[in-house]
């Protein structure tokens, strides 16, 4: 098995001290896998779960990055940022996550 982070993108329900209009949570897990898709799909299952009973929403995007160093860590968050913003989830993705000009392999 190899390890990997992965980034999942939610959009958080409005809270009472929010300035514009949406929130935004940037999350970062660490997962033990056989491949990239592998872990992407561990991720987002878990994904599912960490909003489960919320009105917060995964919004579909997932990156993942094969770690040089193996880690003993499956599940666990390593980073998380919150950010708010006027975009819509699709707009907010392509703005910030998905301009055509990433280097993913």
């Amino acid at each position: 098995m190899k390890s990997y982070s992965v980034r999942c993108i939610f959009r958080w329900s409005t809270r009472a001290d929010q300035k514009l209009k949406y929130l935004y949570e940037e999350r970062i897990t660490l997962w033990h896998a056989r491949s990239l898709s592998q872990a992407i799909k561990k991720a987002e299952k878990e994904a599912r779960k960490y909003i489960k009973g919320s009105d917060d929403e995964y919004i579909g995007l997932a990156q993942a990055y094969e770690l040089f160093t193996p880690i003993d860590a499956n599940g666990v968050e390593v980073f998380s940022l919150l950010r708010e913003s006027n975009l819509k989830p699709k707009e907010y993705l392509d703005k910030l996550f998905d301009t055509g000009h990433e280097r993913a392999t």
